[in-house]
């Protein structure tokens, strides 16, 4: 079949804002180093693979600039958002094949809800590593620490105190790469909820590792968000609303669902509507 290559804004209501990824469907015939060229060339911060599966209804692969990785929530909203208003498939529920696992789709009128997996909490990064990441000190959240979180990628969540330092960070990418390295991260994922009223934190994403400087919106962080802020904040939403990519003018709101059962996190989705820009 024909190779065809789609580009969208994940995450946002235009294509000013929000994530944009690349998606190519019918890539059965595609080796790993036509994927990772093709993404290259296209040079967003991720790009979509899908082909044929032989355990879901569809297999994707996800690849940045550099290397492959195993999941990318804004390329999957992407995906299946396209699928749909391509009348390839209807909405209802479907399985995707990921290097993260079999994960449940749910494809509804406006936007893409993907599962991820179960929160993992790993290790606690000190302030003082963490310090090394960025021009000016940071000061602790109480009662909330600095912690490595999986949905499905690992990331660091940062909790800061307020917008204003949120937004002043200027980050230190060597220094990224290197605790990213050290810890087998994905990035950091920067956040504050002191005076959000609209939205249950607004957030940075810094993944220099993967060859992503600061995203404008990162499903799979967010997904571990929630569950981080399920267990430091005593918060037992089960809809959660991140706002993201602000600071790079590109607006992104990010929708995250959680599932309880006996008040243990027992499902995760991370949800979002997409705006073709071209193709």
């Amino acid at each position: 079949m024909k190779l065809k290559t789609y580009r969208l804004s994940s995450f946002s209501q235009t294509v000013d804002g929000g994530n944009p990824a690349g998606v190519v469907l019918n890539a059965d015939s595609l080796d790993e180093k036509s994927m990772l060229e093709i993404s290259s060339k296209i040079g967003y911060s991720e790009t979509a693979f899908v082909s044929q599966s032989k355990v879901a209804d569809y297999k994707v692969r996800f690849f940045t600039p550099v290397k492959e990785v195993d999941l990318c929530g804004h390329a999957t909203i992407a995906t299946f958002n396209l699928l749909r208003d391509l009348h390839i498939l209807p909405c209802g529920e479907y399985i995707q094949e990921t290097k993260a696992g079999i994960l449940k789709i749910i494809v509804n009128d406006n936007d893409v809800f993907m599962e991820q997996n179960k929160p993992v909490f790993f290790d606690i990064i000190s302030l003082e590593e963490i310090n090394k990441c960025f021009e000016s000190s940071l000061t602790n959240i109480d009662n909330q620490p600095i912690q490595i979180v999986s949905t499905g990628m690992r990331d660091i969540m940062l909790p800061v105190k307020n917008l204003g330092i949120l937004n002043e960070l200027l980050p230190k990418f060597n220094e990224i790469i290197m605790l990213s390295n050290k810890y087998d991260v994905s990035g950091i994922h920067v956040f504050t909820q002191e005076g959000i009223t609209d939205a249950n934190a607004v957030c940075r994403n810094f993944a220099p590792r993967d060859g992503i400087n600061e995203e404008s919106a990162t499903g799979t962080s967010n997904g571990a968000l929630a569950c981080y802020l399920n267990r430091y904040s005593n918060d037992t939403n089960s809809r959660y609303l991140f706002k993201q990519g602000y600071s790079m003018n590109k607006p992104s709101e990010i929708k995250v669902e959680l599932g309880y059962n006996n008040e243990n996190i027992d499902k995760v989705y991370v949800g979002g509507n997409a705006v073709r820009i071209e193709g």
